[in-house]
C-alpha cells in the first residue's frame, strides 16, 4: 500500500463493514479531487454539495456523490477529457478503478461520471480489513457517483481551500453561505417521490449549529431556476422560514430517520427530530440571513 494512503487511514477508526467501505470510499473521492486539480478542472468548476462538506468543513456524516458546478454556462464541455486523469490518478496509488461517463439518452444540464472497482479487492488492498471479510460479496462493485452541473444558477460565491494529502493540492468550492443555500434549495424543492433525502435534514441541522448565514440571493437564483419561485418575487427571510415551515408539516420524520442511519455513528440525535423540533430550531436558529 502506498505510504500516502496509510496517512489517510490513519485518522479512521472503523468499527463495522460499513465503516470500513465509506473508509475506503473517502480516501477514493479525495484522490479523485486530485486528479481533477491536476486537470485544472477547477479553473472552472467549483466543489459543492455533502461531500464538500465533509472534507472541508468538518460534517460528520459520509457522503457518496462528488458534485461540481461550473462557473459559468460553456460553450461546450467534455467531461470525458477530466475522468481520464482521475483514473489514471487512482492508479498511481495502486487502485485499480474505472471512471466512465454516463451517456444519457436524454439531454440535460447534469454531466455524469462514475467511478467502479471491486470492493473487496480494494479493501484488502488498503488492509483495512483482513481476509476473510464478512458482509461483502465477492463480485460487489464500490461505485462513486460523479456529477457536473453546466448550467449553474447565478449568485453563488466562492473560495479555494487546500488539501494536504496524498499531496498537496487546492480546490475550488462553494462558500459555506452559498452551500447552505443549496442544501436549502433540495430540503425545499428535492422530488423526493416516496423517499424523503433525512441527509438534507441532517446536514441542515448541522449548518444552523455553525450558525452559517444563508445567502438569499443564489438560494433565489436556484428557485427561480427550478421554478420554485417567480421571476418577479424577492426572497425574504420570512418568506423563507414560512416556506421551510409549511415544508416540516409534509414530512415523514421516521422516513428520514432510516434514510440517514447509514450515514452517520451518533445516531442518538435523531431522537429529537420530529415536524416540532424543526420547526422550533428554524424560528430560533436561522439568525443569520443575507439580503436578497
Amino acid at each position: 500500500m502506498h505510504s500516502a494512503i496509510e496517512l489517510m487511514l490513519d485518522k479512521y477508526n472503523p468499527k463495522s463493514i460499513e465503516d470500513h467501505k465509506n473508509a475506503l470510499k473517502e480516501i477514493i473521492q479525495e484522490i479523485a479531487l486530485l486528479g481533477l486539480f491536476r486537470s485544472g478542472f477547477f479553473n472552472n468548476a467549483a466543489f459543492y454539495g455533502g461531500t464538500a462538506l465533509r472534507i472541508f468543513y468538518g460534517l460528520d456524516r459520509f457522503s457518496e456523490d462528488l458534485d461540481f458546478s461550473l462557473l459559468l454556462p460553456p460553450k461546450d464541455f467534455n467531461l470525458s477529457k477530466y475522468t481520464k486523469y482521475i483514473q489514471n490518478e487512482l492508479g498511481a496509488y495502486g487502485f485499480e478503478m474505472t471512471v466512465e461517463e454516463k451517456v444519457k439518452s436524454i439531454e440535460t444540464s447534469i454531466k455524469s461520471a462514475f467511478i467502479k472497482g471491486g470492493t473487496e479487492i480494494h479493501l484488502l488492498k488498503i488492509n483495512s480489513i483482513k481476509n476473510p471479510i464478512k458482509g461483502v460479496h465477492t463480485d460487489e462493485k464500490l461505485k462513486i457517483k460523479l456529477e457536473v452541473d453546466i448550467n449553474p444558477p447565478a449568485g453563488a460565491k466562492y473560495e479555494i481551500k487546500y488539501q494536504l494529502n496524498p499531496i498537496p493540492y487546492s480546490v475550488r468550492l462553494f462558500s459555506a453561505s452559498s452551500l447552505f443555500s443549496g442544501k436549502i434549495h433540495a430540503l425545499l424543492c428535492r422530488s423526493w417521490g416516496n423517499r424523503v433525502k433525512g441527509r438534507d435534514f441532517y446536514d441542515y441541522i448541522w449548518y444552523l449549529s455553525k450558525n452559517i448565514k444563508v445567502d438569499l440571493v443564489h438560494l433565489s437564483n436556484r428557485m427561480k431556476q427550478t421554478n420554485h419561485l417567480k421571476d418577479e418575487e424577492i426572497l425574504s427571510k420570512k418568506m423563507l422560514i414560512n416556506m421551510l415551515l409549511n415544508k416540516f408539516t409534509k414530512i415523514d420524520f421516521q422516513q428520514a430517520k432510516r434514510d440517514v442511519l447509514p450515514f452517520i455513528r451518533n445516531t442518538e440525535t435523531l431522537e429529537l427530530w420530529s415536524e416540532d423540533f424543526f420547526k422550533k430550531i428554524t424560528e430560533d436558529k436561522l439568525t443569520g440571513v443575507g439580503d436578497a
